[in-house]
């Protein structure tokens, strides 16, 4: 059985979104959970993932002058999956109830950067595009420190950075995907994450 998120955390989450549209969050995920989250990222196989690419659809294509992580995507019936994904679900109905967005599904990968790795600065999403709303972002690496890098770098619409965060385990940030642009930092040690992003259907939906 998954613990709940607390209603406390949710008002927490959702506030800060219509605050500053974006939060960073500590030991939101139960230890355990994180724990066997990480135990099968040591135990896989990283030459198995597949190398991440940029763009979507038609246009999607490999370019590791851009992004230079290997990711591996979530499934609902993997085990160990599921008791993060229905954290996320949990996490997709809280918002869903508190602001109104719309939100209706959820997708995620591991994504594991090796040495010399990085992602240059983007967005999640296209203004507009209504393909991805929500991003988050979770660490999986215990005894991180400075100079292994690796940092999630978040900026304001107008380049300014905003939040620069170490990956941490247990660290999560939550954020507008179309509002911030954002760059993963050169890393020197293994960096292991999982990335998300909540979508909405094809109607048109707000906060």
């Amino acid at each position: 059985m998954i613990s709940p998120l607390s209603e406390a955390l949710l008002d927490v989450i959702a506030d800060a979104l219509v605050d500053k549209g974006y939060v960073i969050l500590s030991d939101i995920i139960p230890q355990e959970i994180s724990l066997t989250l990480l135990g099968k990222m040591r135990a896989a196989q990283i030459w198995e993932f597949e190398q991440a690419a940029i763009g979507r659809g038609i246009e999607q294509q490999i370019n590791t002058d851009i992004r230079a992580d290997k990711i591996s995507w979530l499934e609902n019936d993997d085990a160990i999956d599921s008791g993060y994904l229905n954290l996320m679900e949990q996490l997709r109905e809280g918002l869903n109830l508190r602001l109104f967005m719309g939100l209706f599904d959820y997708e995620s990968h591991y994504a594991v950067y090796e040495t010399g790795a990085f992602y240059r600065k983007h967005v999640d999403a296209l203004k507009g595009s209504q393909n991805r709303i929500l991003s988050t972002v979770f660490f999986l690496n215990p005894h991180w420190q400075p100079d292994h890098g690796g940092e999630l770098v978040i900026y304001d619409e107008d380049d300014s950075q905003l939040d620069t965060v170490p990956p941490r385990m247990g660290t999560m940030a939550i954020f507008l995907s179309e509002r911030f642009p954002h760059e993963v930092r050169e890393t020197f040690a293994t960096r292991i994450s999982i990335a998300g992003w909540f979508r909405v259907s094809h109607a048109i939906h707000g906060f």
